[in-house]
């Protein structure tokens, strides 16, 4: 490290590994309960385990971003981070804050929890992805004006780079559209309407600058490539990922109320939110073949490519297939929306997460990669893990046409659950390459403790 306050870092990553697993555990939880409905019941019913394992997604993503902000905004400053101590205090906070409220959604019926944290006074609970009690959204809230004032007056006290600035920027608008999770109008439309300014403008907005800067950051230490060259590559994704994903947010506004237009706007907008993620995946390989030096990292370098690729093929492809409104008339909600969310979620930010972790604990450890038999591992975790969810994408895939055959097109449409049994296999499947998933993430975490020769920094 060349900043000794870049090593707050290590316990939000270490956090965010370990409550990846759970999301994981909990995802093939559901998957079994797909297939055999009372599995764990009452214990764990279905809609409680659905809630934590869309919870933990965001909040060990969350716990990686933070983690990520504290490593490179120390190095692109140029000095140390305004207050270590602080960042480790909201680290703390965060994780009780969190692992309270997962203890809540297991052990206290959600009805009752929503009584217990003050719903009545203010309601934001029992909205998807935004199910959090009101003190943990209050809690989110300090933990985020608290991180975003420190990294905010490092970068005020040091070197402004173009990877900083977009790095703040989509930190402060991850923060800034949390807001609207406090507002909850009693019109089903508007509520829907403004929720998406949460679940939309997060992963199809500001999230994608943190993509974007933490991909830059990442290419830049592992090629060598003049920093000038990246920054205008990083210029021009960010300028299209905000002009196709702001109005692409129309397509969520297809079916819930809203005016015609936004129809077209949606449709045509979405269309093209492809392209920043094409050109990411051009950027991480034209910047890896004009690389001026041979890092010893090797997996975070695979891992930066990955994410170009999948990132591309998940929020790019698969959300193309289903965007346009005369498609997405027959395909919302079903099996094809949840094979773009696994992908797209993977291939953007789970691996971006993954490739700044890969990258900055050897670094954090005293050596610029680890072993070669470590990352030999990490490797195999890498293709284990792209893979399974390739395969879990095209089985959700193969489940959503069928189930859109069976419920909205043929002569005789089925019930929803009629078409369900129908499709069953591909639920087996997904929860088979599940477990595989599952085996690549375990070899992930194993890498980091295989002994062997490492490259010591310089």
């Amino acid at each position: 490290m060349q900043y000794q306050s870049q090593a707050v870092a290590k316990p939000y990553f270490i956090a965010a590994i370990g409550l990846f697993v759970g999301q994981i555990l909990f995802g093939l939880i559901m998957g079994l309960q797909y297939v055999m409905g009372d599995f764990l019941f009452p214990a764990i019913p279905f809609n409680v385990a659905r809630m934590v394992h869309t919870n933990l997604l965001i909040v060990w993503l969350l716990f990686g971003f933070m983690g990520a902000a504290y490593y490179i905004i120390p190095e692109e400053s140029e000095r140390e981070l305004f207050s270590p101590k602080l960042a480790l205090l909201m680290f703390w906070i965060f994780l009780v804050a969190g692992a309270l409220t997962i203890v809540g959604y297991l052990l206290v019926p959600y009805a009752a929890l929503a009584k217990m944290t003050f719903n009545d006074l203010w309601p934001t609970m029992g909205r998807e992805f935004l199910e959090q009690p009101l003190p943990t959204k209050l809690g989110i809230v300090v933990v985020a004006l608290v991180f975003l004032f420190n990294i905010t007056m490092t970068i005020l006290k040091g070197r402004k780079t173009s990877i900083s600035l977009v790095l703040l920027m989509g930190l402060w608008g991850l923060a800034v559209f949390f807001l609207f999770s406090f507002y909850n109008p009693s019109n089903l439309v508007l509520d829907k309407f403004f929720w998406w300014w949460t679940v939309h403008l997060w992963v199809e907005g500001v999230w994608e600058l943190i993509l974007g800067a933490l991909l830059a950051f990442v290419l830049i230490k592992v090629t060598g490539v003049d920093r000038e060259i990246i920054e205008k590559w990083l210029y021009l994704i960010i300028a299209m990922t905000l002009i196709t994903g702001i109005v692409g947010m129309g397509h969520h506004y297809f079916w819930i109320g809203t005016p015609e237009y936004w129809q077209w706007f949606g449709s045509v907008f979405s269309a093209l939110e492809p392209i920043p993620f094409f050109m990411m995946t051009v950027f991480a390989f034209n910047m890896v073949n004009r690389r001026r030096r041979e890092h010893p990292n090797k997996a975070a370098t695979l891992w930066a490519l990955g994410t170009g690729v999948m990132s591309f093929l998940g929020a790019g492809v698969w959300g193309f297939l289903h965007t346009l409104a005369p498609v997405n008339f027959y395909t919302h909600g079903t099996q094809i929306t949840a094979a773009h969310g696994h992908i797209a979620f993977y291939g953007a930010y789970v691996m971006v997460v993954l490739t700044i972790i890969s990258y900055a604990m050897p670094m954090m450890r005293g050596r610029a990669a680890n072993s070669e038999k470590s990352q030999v591992l990490e490797m195999w975790s890498f293709w284990l893990m792209t893979i399974s969810i390739v395969f879990i994408t095209l089985f959700l895939t193969a489940a959503g046409i069928l189930q859109v055959w069976l419920q909205r097109v043929s002569t005789a449409p089925l019930g929803f659950m009629a078409a369900q049994e129908q499709i069953s296999l591909f639920y087996w499947m997904r929860e088979f390459t599940g477990l595989v998933f599952l085996t690549g993430l375990t070899l992930y975490i194993i890498s980091f403790f295989v002994g062997g020769k490492s490259k010591e920094v310089a």
